[in-house]
């Protein structure tokens, strides 16, 4: 005999759940538009590393990321455009800059600090550690638990 007067089972539809780190196959209207702000987020990025404001392209780069069910390839650009900017910051320049970053963009930061470190071949991986060094110190270990329970990937 069961102690459990209501049956739970039930309630539990794993149906339900859907996964949204499962990339869209086919190319939307949504994902015209958000491959649309990428490119143009990314040029805005170019302009303000060309003007040596590091500060203000990384702040930027951090905005609105791609994430959830868009296609692997955009979010690919947008990550290709936050290292660039992560790569041109000075580490000297690493604690004011973040600093200068709200809690979600820190956050948003170590999501791509993680993704850049699970691809070595294609991003230096110093830089991605110096950065890491300094965003926990900043964001603490609530900034990382946050970034790894998150299902939102970038």
């Amino acid at each position: 005999m069961s102690h459990r007067k209501v049956d739970v089972d039930q309630f539990d539809d794993e149906d339900a759940f859907v996964d949204e780190n499962q990339t869209a196959t086919d190319y939307t209207a949504d994902s015209a538009q958000i491959q649309a702000a990428v490119t143009s987020r990314a040029a805005e990025v170019r302009s303000a590393l060309s003007r040596s404001d590091v500060n203000g392209a990384i702040q930027r780069a951090l905005e609105d990321p791609p994430a959830g069910r868009v296609t692997q390839n955009i979010k690919d650009q947008n990550a290709d455009t936050v290292m660039e900017a992560i790569a041109a910051a000075r580490s000297t320049d690493i604690p004011n800059i973040l600093k200068g970053l709200n809690p979600q963009q820190l956050d948003t930061l170590i999501k791509y600090i993680y993704r850049g470190m699970a691809s070595p071949e294609q991003y230096n991986s110093a830089v991605l550690l110096a950065w890491h060094e300094k965003a926990t110190e900043i964001g603490g270990l609530g900034s990382i638990v946050r970034v790894l329970t998150d299902r939102r990937t970038v």
